[in-house]
């Protein structure tokens, strides 16, 4: 029979992607964190993750005990807690979805500093593919969340906020003396982000149906989960790939790495998203705005700002 501390473990690990985040998340060490779910494992005879990179992947049987251990958690959680995270906004769960990579755009902090204003708030930022940003949030995982668009979100309620060009990354300089089309990507090797979720990335997408429309098609020689992996085999010569203007303007990017716009601009454009119909907690719209004006702040000069602060989320 499995314990309340099992389901902590092996739920947390899931939903952050590492043994470690989940220890600290819980206020456990790494190893007693993979103990508790190798109990798991070893009742049932299964496995409940594999290794991708430095994240772990729940297994079917992962998959499975998802939803079931969620469900557990929000008992122990107790309707006393919700209402009153609801009412006062003095304790509870907050559950933010968040953009994977936080830290191009104003958001690493952002955990810190909440947790110090409110220290008797159970904090859940989970950093997603904005696929999942938007099903979580539809299924009640999370209670508001950012992401990047086109996704699904027409049973959502979805505030627009700003835009952010991607630009094309080649390790050699001609290839970026004018603005990139994509009869030219096939040229050189291809390198793409978001494997796990391809073509169906919002910002994929968009490559995609560009292509599309001028009869080319695009074949990733490379496909990695992060655009920092992407970037440093970008460097290394291998081929050649798309990022988001913050990443390319940020203090780490490769200084051999050079950038160009696309001959036709693509964005990024970044929404907060809700249930339909549902109003977040004080707590949580605290939150979202915090990292609302964060986000914002932290845009190039070259972003289009769609929504002007101050911005006031349900």
């Amino acid at each position: 029979m499995m314990t309340l501390t099992q389901i902590q473990a092996f739920y947390y690990a899931a939903t952050l992607g590492s043994f470690t985040s989940a220890a600290s998340y819980l206020g456990m060490t790494q190893p007693t964190v993979s103990e508790q779910v190798r109990r798991i494992e070893t009742e049932y005879g299964i496995t409940l993750f594999v290794r991708a990179g430095r994240r772990l992947v729940p297994t079917t049987a992962g998959r499975t005990l998802i939803p079931w251990a969620k469900r557990m958690l929000d008992g122990e959680l107790g309707a006393d807690a919700a209402l009153r995270a609801l009412v006062t906004g003095e304790s509870g769960t907050v559950s933010f979805g968040i953009l994977r990579n936080a830290s191009y755009y104003g958001l690493s902090d952002l955990a810190s500093d909440f947790g110090r204003s409110h220290p008797n708030v159970r904090l859940r930022l989970v950093g997603q593919n904005s696929f999942e940003v938007a099903d979580a949030v539809r299924s009640g995982e999370l209670e508001a969340g950012l992401l990047c668009l086109p996704v699904p979100v027409n049973d959502l309620d979805s505030t627009l906020l700003m835009q952010q060009e991607i630009v094309w990354a080649s390790s050699r300089a001609e290839r970026c003396e004018r603005p990139m089309s994509v009869e030219r990507i096939p040229d050189e090797p291809l390198i793409l982000y978001d494997a796990h979720h391809g073509w169906n990335d919002p910002s994929r997408r968009q490559l995609a149906q560009r292509a599309q429309l001028r009869g080319v098609t695009l074949e990733p020689q490379i496909e990695v989960e992060s655009v920092d992996s992407a970037v440093q085999l970008v460097a290394s010569g291998l081929g050649e790939t798309m990022v988001p203007r913050a990443v390319a303007e940020a203090s780490n990017f490769p200084t051999n790495v050079h950038i160009t716009p696309f001959d036709h601009p693509i964005f990024d454009t970044f929404a907060l998203v809700t249930r339909h119909d549902w109003e977040m907690s004080p707590i949580t719209r605290e939150l979202a705005t915090i990292a609302v004006t964060r986000l914002i702040s932290a845009a190039s000069r070259n972003d289009q700002i769609l929504v002007k602060l101050p911005f006031t989320p349900r």
